[in-house]
């Protein structure tokens, strides 16, 4: 292949991540699920929450099978399901029947897909690790912004079951599309010309560990806690968040409302990409550390917002810092881990994404049905951000022997 060829991998993980960046659209079908299943708020943050546990140990399992099989194959199983999920959803007719669709297969689907793009992005680009894994996932942030503006007035008209039966068959057909680009550069594949300087990020250790060896790091337990505590706020106010928008500014119709979805999705995709982008120059854990602080100030803010002056800026800055999380948690453990087997070893440190999902989802949903307001919810979530930044802060990257390379690549 040349070295042209390789964007045609960015542009199968656009297209794949743009269509399951449709998770992050939940909340603008939860009033309606919420009158037509007579569910509660937290029922319906249960739903998400297992769609986003299951992502997650999919991720895990997904990632192991790319290493070994390759991505094609396993980029073909989460188009299938991913599209089938939204089917199954659209003629759920109970509480359960909602877990099993959205929350299983959706899950499943969205797990298998999105472990494809970044791992294909770090072998064809080296170079640029942390632009590209940003575009790429930044393509995931930036699916639901298309549907904020426009789900709401759509479900109004047909009802969200003819929504979400129509947008399981356009998910299908673009993710195929988007899977037929998703293979691996040939063993050993470097950009011609291309030779990491000792200060790149992208050289932080030199060396592949295997999935068990990366177990044995502190560094691994650390990723793991900070990425489950500094997520959880972002995937709180995903999953509650055209609910909390209505909430905060009543006098909202629907639709402008549905538009705070936009906002955040531009916010997600923003800072995976531009974070991405930095962290090439100035390194993952300066980025990292720095974003995870400024959301820790912005959300006690958010959660005492009633104004569009404050609400959309303070969105855009809380959703930028949770999207440069997820896109500079895969680059970093590239980095530190090797690309090798960045398949299995990011689906280790996903795991606690799917944690997230479950604390910061549940906890929003269960406080506001106790207290009918997110600003006890919000705030608690700051902490969690501080204690995740005081752990990044003073991360390093694991130093390995070189003469123990050949064991890892034995693996």
């Amino acid at each position: 292949m040349t070295t042209m060829n390789r964007w045609f991998a960015v542009l199968g993980g656009v297209l794949m991540n743009l269509s399951l960046g449709a998770l992050y659209g939940w909340s603008l079908f939860v009033p309606a699920l919420q009158q037509d299943l007579s569910i509660s708020r937290e029922q319906a943050s249960n739903i998400f929450s297992i769609a986003v546990a299951v992502f997650a140990l999919c991720f895990l399992i997904g990632g192991r099978l790319q290493d070994k099989k390759g991505p094609y194959i396993v980029s073909l199983i989460g188009s299938i399901l991913f599209g089938l999920g939204f089917l199954l959803t659209s003629r759920a007719t109970s509480l359960m029947g909602m877990y099993l669709a959205f929350g299983l297969v959706v899950g499943i689907g969205s797990g298998f897909g999105y472990v494809t793009p970044i791992g294909v992005a770090t072998k064809w680009f080296p170079d640029r690790r942390g632009l590209v894994v940003g575009i790429s996932v930044g393509a995931f942030g930036a699916g639901s912004a298309i549907l904020g503006p426009l789900v709401p007035g759509l479900i109004t008209d047909f009802g969200w079951r003819a929504v979400m039966l129509w947008l399981g068959i356009f998910y299908f057909v673009a993710t195929m599309i988007g899977a037929q680009f998703l293979k691996n550069p040939p063993p050993g594949w470097t950009p011609p010309g291309w030779k990491p300087s000792a200060t790149s990020p992208s050289r932080a250790t030199g060396v592949d560990y295997a999935p068990s060896e990366i177990l044995g790091t502190s560094q691994f337990w650390r990723l793991l806690i900070a990425y489950a505590l500094g997520t959880s706020a972002g995937l709180m106010v995903i999953s509650q968040l055209l609910p909390y928008a209505r909430q905060a500014m009543p006098e909202l119709g629907a639709v402008i409302a549905g538009t705070a979805i936009t906002i955040g999705a531009i916010g997600n995709a923003a800072g995976r990409i531009f974070s991405g982008w930095l962290s090439d120059s100035i390194g993952r854990i300066k980025t990292l550390s720095l974003m995870v602080l400024v959301s820790a100030l912005a959300l006690p803010l958010l959660g005492r917002s009633n104004s569009l002056l404050l609400l959309w800026p303070l969105l855009f800055i809380v959703y930028y810092c949770y999207g440069t999380q997820l896109s500079l948690y895969a680059s970093t453990t590239a980095d530190f881990f090797g690309a090798k087997n960045v398949g299995a070893n990011y689906g280790l440190v996903f795991l606690a994404w799917g944690a997230a999902g479950i604390l910061g989802p549940k906890l929003g949903g269960r406080l506001y049905d106790q207290l009918q307001s997110y600003t006890r919810a919000f705030d608690i979530s700051a902490v969690l951000l501080l204690i995740a930044f005081a752990i990044i802060v003073t991360l390093k990257a694991p130093q390995k022997k070189m003469a123990e390379a050949p064991a890892a690549a034995r693996s």
